[in-house]
């Protein structure tokens, strides 16, 4: 019997492997196809398998979000989030909270809930999924121009712990109406704080933990971070903070340090991170009935076009009306706003608490994020082109050089690349009077690769691999920048060639 479950297991995770590559193909967002899957090897699909758990999903959800979570975090470079930090969180927090209560209007005059049921309907939607969104743009091989990207990853990395709690204290008003509202609004204003100081000491404990323990085997040091992420997760919660918020935090920080064996472990995670999306969907679609879904389609697309072209267009525009951002970026940003596993996740909360119309928010939750993820999700691509916002997107390369950073070297191995409009196009290396402690070791230049010397006359669309410290890439980077505005896109009729917009260069 183990045979043929051990089958069946692998015979599962190979097709997800092979539904990704479909994805890339077809522009589907993976986790549809994941979805689907699981629903096809359900009680009402072909596969039969009867699973009605929600402890189970749930539980798997929390693990598999966490590691999801602390691998988005690893991989987030500060760098690039910095100038859009303000605006990310921002969105993460007031944006979601105006989601959560946009929606719950719909939920009370459409679908007849009670106010506070409507509103834990509303924050179970609340939060967007960064996966579904960078997986559509990459299989069209379509990038964002300035620093969209960052901003969108940062919000969506980092909204899901505002819509969880939202969604916690929601389902303790239903399932304890004697909770004091004073003792909820307190634990309220304490989570996010403890848990972005728990994830701020999580990441610090991650970075001196794996630099002085000192394995003997280098295959503990995965082992080893995998269950300071999930303690961390679960310390914070048990304290009273964010577990969410800690673990992508935690993440933020360890990434954007040295640390030895960080080449590996960024790997690692990132692996498991595809197979906590593949299991969690995979569940997710056997815990929900299709036949189930079919008296709800009628609301469900009510419940998804509110979402799409009302809840979350309106929280983006008052979040971000007093920047500089142009109507056609704040068009684009309203329109990312992919639902994910999360609000399935959130949905087996109130089913747990068996809180009046759990089983029926449930349904409207699994359909909201369907119709999201294949509409808005198979059309970013024409909306970014449409809207002026996408860019080519840069495959990235393989250099014939490994390298593993250690605890007493503050030097990293980087990738630069030249942007068309660089003021350092057509200069030699030596012009630049590159500043001590950047090394270029190798460019990359079409299909060939360039052992650089001081004379080598770099060209648009070069990528540069250079062992330098963080100060010295820093400003660097500036002297490679074409002029941009405050959101990193090119001005209007910027003469983006000249030597005068370069700062550092200006400085010479």
């Amino acid at each position: 019997m183990i045979d043929y479950q051990l089958l069946s297991l692998a015979v599962v995770l190979l097709l997800s492997v092979l539904a990704s590559k479909l994805s890339d193909r077809f522009g589907i967002p993976a986790l549809v196809l994941f979805l689907a899957l699981g629903m096809l090897a359900g009680s009402d699909g072909l596969g039969g398998v009867a699973f009605d758990d929600p402890v189970l999903t749930q539980f798997l959800g929390v693990a598999a979000l966490s590691l999801i979570l602390f691998s988005g975090g690893l991989s987030t470079t500060w760098r690039e989030v910095r100038p859009v930090l303000g605006l990310s969180a921002t969105l993460a927090t007031l944006g979601v909270l105006i989601t959560a209560l946009a929606f719950g209007v719909f939920a009370h005059l459409v679908l007849g809930l009670t106010i506070i049921e409507s509103l834990l309907l509303g924050s179970i939607v609340s939060s967007t999924d960064a996966a579904a969104v960078f997986s559509v743009l990459r299989s069209k091989n379509v990038s964002l121009k300035g620093s969209l990207k960052p901003l969108l990853e940062l919000e969506s990395g980092s909204n899901d712990p505002m819509a969880a709690l939202l969604t916690i204290g929601f389902v303790q008003m239903l399932s304890q109406p004697d909770l004091s509202t004073t003792s909820l609004v307190l634990k309220f204003a304490l989570q996010l704080p403890v848990g972005a100081v728990a994830g701020y000491v999580m990441g610090k404990v991650i970075i001196n933990l794996v630099n002085h323990i000192k394995l003997g085997y280098e295959g503990l040091y995965p082992v080893l971070t995998l269950s300071l992420v999930l303690l961390g997760y679960s310390v914070t919660s048990l304290i009273g903070g964010n577990g969410f918020l800690a673990v992508y935090m935690a993440g933020i920080i360890a990434g954007n340090n040295n640390f030895v064996q960080k080449r590996t472990l960024v790997r690692f995670h990132d692996g498991l991170a595809w197979l906590m999306q593949i299991a969690l969907f995979l569940v997710l679609g056997l815990l929900v009935f299709p036949s189930k879904l079919v008296p709800v389609i009628g609301l469900g697309l009510l419940a998804a076009a509110w979402l799409m072209l009302i809840a979350r267009p309106l929280s983006v525009f008052l979040c971000l009306w007093p920047t500089k951002l142009r109507l056609r970026e704040k068009l684009f940003v309203s329109w990312v706003g992919l639902r994910g596993a999360v609000p399935i996740v959130l949905a087996t909360f109130p089913l747990l608490a068996k809180t009046p119309h759990a089983e029926f928010m449930f349904n409207i939750v699994f359909f909201v994020v369907l119709a999201s993820v294949m509409v808005q999700g198979t059309s970013l691509t024409l909306v970014a082109r449409w809207l002026g916002l996408d860019a080519p997107m840069v495959a990235p390369r393989t250099f014939p050089i490994e390298y593993n950073p250690d605890s007493g070297f503050k030097s990293e191995l980087k990738e630069l690349t030249v942007p068309d409009g660089s003021p350092v196009i057509d200069k030699s290396l030596v012009a630049l009077r590159l500043p001590p402690g950047f090394l270029v070791m190798l460019i990359a230049r079409g299909t060939e690769y360039l052992v650089p010397g001081g004379g080598t006359t770099l060209e648009a669309g070069d990528t540069l691999l250079v062992l330098a410290d963080e100060e010295a890439l820093a400003r660097v980077e500036v002297q490679f920048r074409a002029e941009t505005s405050p959101l990193g896109m090119p001005e209007p009729g910027s003469e983006s060639g000249s030597e005068s917009e370069s700062p550092v260069q200006a400085g010479h």
